[in-house]
């Protein structure tokens, strides 16, 4: 289906004050996240086709082998340096909710690491009769009694049933063990940042005013020690139509500032310096662009091009400067990474002396050192011994005071690895380079891939574009179309899927003899900004003509037949998977439909939907919601079409896309009679599962719903 061909819905038939909405929405009643009758509705949809297929062999069989994979004890435990330890947040059968844990890199680097528990969240669950699940930590690398950074105190995030919306409560790192009467942030979006142990940088509700229509925080605060919430000291005020606003303190000895961030919206910011004084330093950056400071340097990546004096700057540059130089008025910029039509920045990251280059070159990942000098300008290292297949991720080890980096290496068939070099040894090692990769952990193999390749096609898109996607499969595939296959996509927020190893993917589909595709369309982020701002808005229509492109080429060069062909996506993907069922149902066997946007007329009004309107557009306005509606699913469905059977999932406790989507959408579909199988995970927040057991589950569902809609078994 073209774009005249889509269907559009009059924007005067639903009044966007919510009054007239459930009048005209007769399903509108769903959105009432909790309420006893919603609730009863969700439980009688678990209770239907999705009971059945988790009562099945085949189901308990995946379930049992993903759940397995996940528990394992030899997966990678990826760490964090905070001190002298290493921190990992684990969990496996004995630990459902996890443990924060530590040990040394000496330790760490043996087969049976010794580990010290630092914090139970089953026993603190136990205790407290609560469900909380991990959010992260925020460290304070030294106290003001300390002679030497002493990473004492920690901020943990905790979120009840795995939503957004946290706490923040102080721990001792040394006592391992919550401070009595310390700093404790009530539930809410927000975070915290460490400006000294008496001192927080507040960011959360303080009450009417402080929370954009967005849902997250308005205001940045300077929080006291002993001091009320409420009386926390407004440091900067945002609008309420922000989406965010943040305040962080760079603890970097010798290079401590504040910083203040203003989110204009989803791809729009203010960065502000804050001074000693209190006044604010706004840098003069395009909104556009993300900056970034370590120490004495600037970076700014661009989203638009740039022209600050006589020097045009492409969109998709990284640009670096000394930050008080570009303060003095100083324009000259060095390119550090400038894009071409096959290469984009995936990354970058620094070191205590260097910055390393993540690249996508049409897809597959490149690494290059960069290495400031004296006068200001960066030279160039190739990073040796990378594989030139499949996907590499970098991190720093701690870029405070090392050049170590870890380095993590994957493809659809390779099981993960994880090496550690420090680029110091670049320095000693003339002109060509040599970097030693020490091995450190690898995943184990989890499915047999013996007989299964990897391919990279390209398809060429209805307006004449080439995209890429990858596909696995076996090497005897015959090209008569009986392979069921499973399309994966995203296509959006300037997001790129790249080669991953699946374990839960590798046992349920491809050992049992089915295809997989992995599709890089626009709106994703696989070559550069311009990828992304081309399905912006009224262009979103080529996402979706992408994908069908993808979906069509996989038919017409004999992997499979519309029959045997399954699309699954989740969250912006499952919305992209929507509009696969609703405009394309001709192309698909099967459809999965994970935590999605679907109400398009509605999506700004729930939960944190007004932050996306740079993506899709604002629908209270009738020029906007002409083109919205040409792919808002909810309202493109038609009772009187064939659609191919269709699975949808949600959490209850996702407060960041509305459960109501998948809910309304479901409905609609069933009081229509069509092939509708609906569950939703009663916690869980935007991942939808809050627990191994719960990620385990909704795996295997969606892969034996596949696999019984598209002939595997």
């Amino acid at each position: 289906m073209n774009r005249q061909q889509q269907q559009t819905v009059d924007p005067d038939t639903v009044d966007q004050d919510g009054t007239e909405v459930s009048r005209t929405d007769e399903h509108a009643w769903l959105e009432e996240v909790e309420g006893e009758a919603q609730l009863d509705w969700v439980r009688e949809r678990n209770a239907g086709e999705a009971a059945r297929i988790a009562g099945t062999l085949e189901f308990a069989a995946t379930r049992d082998r993903i759940r397995a994979m996940l528990d394992s004890d030899a997966k990678i435990p990826d760490v964090t340096r905070i001190g002298e330890h290493y921190y990992n947040f684990w969990k496996d059968a004995e630990h459902e909710r996890g443990i924060w844990r530590r040990t040394s890199l000496e330790s760490y680097r043996t087969e049976q690491p010794d580990w010290e528990t630092v914090l139970d969240l089953d026993a603190l669950n136990e205790v407290e009769q609560e469900n909380w699940v991990w959010h992260g930590a925020t460290v304070l690398r030294r106290t003001r009694d300390s002679e030497t950074e002493d990473h004492r105190l920690a901020m943990v995030d905790l979120s009840r049933g795995g939503a957004d919306a946290d706490v923040s409560r102080e721990f001792d790192l040394h006592a391992k063990e919550f401070v009595e009467g310390g700093f404790h942030r009530p539930e809410s979006k927000g975070s915290v940042s460490w400006i000294d142990q008496d001192t927080l940088f507040l960011m959360t509700d303080t009450g009417p005013g402080s929370m954009t229509d967005s849902g997250y925080p308005r205001t940045a605060r300077r929080w006291r020690r002993g001091n009320p919430l409420e009386a926390a000291e407004l440091v900067f005020e945002g609008a309420a139509e922000d989406i965010a606003v943040g305040a962080h303190h760079d603890q970097t000895p010798g290079h401590e500032r504040d910083v203040i961030y203003r989110a204009l919206t989803f791809y729009t910011n203010e960065v502000h310096l804050l001074d000693p004084g209190g006044d604010l330093v706004r840098l003069d950056l395009p909104d556009s662009a993300q900056a970034g400071i370590v120490r004495e340097w600037l970076t700014v990546e661009l989203r638009d091009d740039w022209t600050p004096g006589e020097v045009r700057y492409a969109a998709g540059s990284l640009l670096g400067i000394r930050l008080a130089d570009f303060l003095a008025g100083s324009r000259e910029l060095q390119v550090l990474f400038a894009p071409s039509p096959t290469r984009s920045l995936a990354g970058h990251t620094w070191t205590r002396h260097h910055v390393v280059l993540n690249v996508l070159d049409d897809v597959t990942n490149r690494l290059e050192v960069l290495t400031p000098g004296a006068d200001g300008t960066f030279a160039s290292t190739p990073f040796p011994g990378v594989p030139e297949v499949g996907t590499t991720v970098v991190a720093a080890v701690d870029r405070v005071q090392s050049d170590a980096v870890w380095v993590y290496t994957t493809d659809f068939l390779t099981p993960t690895t994880l090496a550690i070099a420090d680029l110091a040894d670049l320095s000693d090692s003339g002109a060509d380079p040599e970097l030693v990769l020490e091995p450190l952990k690898s995943m184990p193999v989890f499915f047999d891939a013996e007989g299964l390749v990897a391919e990279q096609r390209f398809v060429t898109s209805a307006d004449g574009t080439r995209v890429p996607y990858f596909l696995v499969h076996r090497a005897d595939l015959p090209v008569d179309g009986s392979t069921p296959t499973l399309l994966y996509a995203y296509g959006g927020f300037e997001v790129s899927l790249t080669p991953t190893y699946s374990g839960g993917l590798g046992a349920a589909w491809l050992e049992r003899g089915g295809a997989y595709a992995l599709a890089n369309i626009r709106g994703g982020g696989e070559y550069g900004p311009t990828w992304h701002q081309a399905a912006l808005k009224a262009n979103r229509h080529r996402a979706y003509e992408d994908l069908a492109a993808v979906a069509r080429h996989l038919v017409d060069s004999g992997v499979t037949v519309p029959e045997r062909l399954g699309v699954q996506g989740g969250s912006n993907g499952g919305l992209l998977t929507g509009n696969m069922l609703t405009q394309y149902p001709e192309l698909f066997g099967a459809v999965v439909i994970q935590v999605p946007l679907l109400d398009m007329q509605r999506y700004s009004h729930l939960l944190a939907g007004a932050s996306w309107m740079a993506e899709y557009g604002d629908p209270d306005e009738p020029d906007e919601w002409e083109f919205i509606a040409t792919f808002s699913p909810y309202h493109l469905f038609d009772a009187e079409r064939d659609y191919p059977p269709v699975l949808f999932t949600t959490s209850t406790r996702d407060d960041r896309v509305h459960p109501a989507h998948a809910r309304k959408m479901a409905a609609r579909m069933l009081a229509a009679g069509k092939d509708v199988t609906y569950y939703e995970n009663i916690e869980g927040g935007h991942g939808g599962a809050a627990t191994n057991e719960q990620l385990a589950h909704m795996q295997a569902l969606a892969y034996r719903f596949l696999a019984e809609r598209l002939g595997l078994d």
